[in-house]
């Protein structure tokens, strides 16, 4: 029984660990998706309204001025978004 106790003691910890490694991720990847829905979502708000915002639309591709990760500033998107899917999904796999 003691062992029992101190296996679903490491599992919960071994959990808790994860989750964190989580919450790292998905806040590392929320900011660029963050800038990008942002900056997109202003751009056609003012679009219409005949305001030239063309910066708007270099930070939605990646091209912050000094840094520009235009290159590949989509496929950091792609896979940051894919690295936070998949461990969430691990996550609720680990819970059911």
């Amino acid at each position: 029984m003691a062992i029992h106790i101190q296996n679903k003691k490491i599992n919960e910890k071994v959990n808790s660990n994860k989750r964190k490694i989580h919450r790292k991720i998905t806040s590392i990847s929320a900011i660029p998706l963050l800038i990008t829905i942002v900056s997109g979502t202003i751009y056609s708000i003012l679009q219409p309204l005949g305001v030239d915002a063309f910066w708007l639309i270099k930070w939605h591709t990646g091209n912050f001025g000094i840094i520009n990760l235009q290159p590949f500033y989509s496929i950091l998107l792609g896979i940051t978004s894919i690295i936070s899917i998949i461990s969430g999904l691990r996550l609720l796999q680990k819970r059911t």
